[in-house]
């Protein structure tokens, strides 16, 4: 009787304890299903709440150029002073930062923000482009479109060349500093997919993200001291740029960006009364609800297919580096479709591209992964079986 109940106490004791770890295990998913929703309803609200004062504005992220706000994001306005990302974006591609430009005198004087240059004073390219991205010069945007292009005319129709090759459609530029004109106009789509593009260039972002800066004064043993118009950037280190604007017809006209953790966004408000107040609205929204994922490390999308009339009879294809992209922290992981032949023809060098993989969100293609020939493979006859046999116990190769 007593065996009887000591085994039935063990067994009662076992099912409480099984039933115990079904709860523990059903309570782990419902607060982590509930964590998952008020996550996602968190992002969803703090994106239907996000508003501007701006007649347009847009939030991207800068990888992709997707859409995280936009309002009014194709209307055609004026940019003010904003034009100068283009011009330092050429600037930057066309000349090395320390070649020496000598100021031509259809540079001096240009009327609002200026550093005073002089006519026939020598300055690096690199000091110009600083005078032009943090002082906002405009006898800087000048001074470069002359040296650039050979005068001011010449240079916007590189910038609109530029614009087109870029895809954008809804931007047309007269000048190089953004002084007012009716046929000088860009929406906050276009200059937010610009500016995503500039800041890929180190120099550039390098650049934009400086506060404080100086250049020489012509023949003088002082310095201009150039401290940059984007007072974000003394708010926080996750701001790294970019550039004001301003007319009176125009309104103010602000470009930043910021980054966290492998995430970079970019806000653009184009005639924005209350434009420091809602770029750090912007931003914040953007890096709260974006996600930098690891989708892959080096050699993990991994494939062995067969190759006729190699000298191996297969040949390995992986990812040469590791596959990351930034979502939104509330979408599910990317569906992957793989791409490769059934077999492949030899010779095949190292580093050949034979195959791709596809990531999806949903039907939207939103990244694309070369897999690469790991090894060579030469032509020539295969070892049947036994040659590989003797091969392995004796070395070398069998004749």
């Amino acid at each position: 009787m007593n065996i009887y109940f000591y085994k039935n106490r063990h067994h009662t004791s076992n099912i409480a304890a099984f039933v115990r770890s079904v709860a523990i295990i059903l309570a782990l998913i419902f607060t982590a299903t509930a964590l998952s929703l008020i996550l996602c309803t968190t992002v969803a609200a703090t994106k239907a709440t996000l508003s501007t004062s701006a007649k347009a504005a847009i939030l991207i992220e800068a990888s992709t150029g997707k859409s995280i706000y936009e309002h009014n994001a194709d209307m055609r306005l004026p940019m003010a002073s904003t034009t100068k990302i283009m011009t330092a974006l050429i600037a930057i591609e066309s000349c090395k930062m320390d070649e020496i430009v000598t100021v031509a005198s259809g540079a001096v004087g240009i009327e609002g923000s200026s550093v005073y240059l002089q006519a026939g004073e020598n300055l690096s390219m690199e000091d110009l482009v600083y005078a032009l991205m943090l002082e906002s010069a405009n006898d800087a945007a000048a001074a470069i479109a002359i040296e650039v292009a050979g005068s001011i005319e010449a240079f916007a129709d590189l910038m609109n060349e530029r614009a087109a090759q870029f895809g954008l459609k809804n931007t047309h530029f007269t000048n190089p500093h953004g002084l007012d004109n009716e046929n000088h106009y860009t929406t906050a789509r276009d200059l937010a997919l610009l500016t995503a593009y500039a800041m890929q260039n180190e120099e550039f972002a390098k650049i934009v993200s400086t506060y404080k800066h100086t250049i020489p004064l012509p023949g003088k043993s002082g310095v201009r001291l150039l401290l940059n118009h984007n007072r974000l950037l003394r708010t926080s280190n996750e701001i790294i740029g970019v550039k004001t604007g301003f007319t009176k017809k125009s309104g103010r006209c602000l470009v930043t960006a910021a980054r966290r953790d492998g995430v970079t966004v970019i806000a653009v408000t184009l005639s924005d009364p209350n434009d420091w107040r809602d770029h750090i609205a912007m931003l914040t929204c953007g890096l709260d609800s974006y996600e930098c994922r690891k989708l892959a490390d080096v050699g993990e999308l991994s494939f062995v297919a067969p190759v006729v009339g190699g000298d191996h009879g297969f040949v390995v294809i992986e990812n040469d580096e590791p596959v990351t992209i930034c979502m939104p922290i509330d979408a599910p992981r990317p569906r992957r479709v793989v791409y490769m032949n059934r077999f492949y023809y030899a010779p095949i060098s190292a580093g050949d591209v034979l195959g791709i993989v596809e990531f999806y969100d949903g039907d939207d293609l939103i990244l694309e992964v070369p897999l690469i020939a790991k090894t060579g493979v030469g032509t020539g006859k295969q070892k049947n079986w036994f040659e590989r046999f003797i091969s392995s116990i004796f070395g070398g190769d069998v004749k």
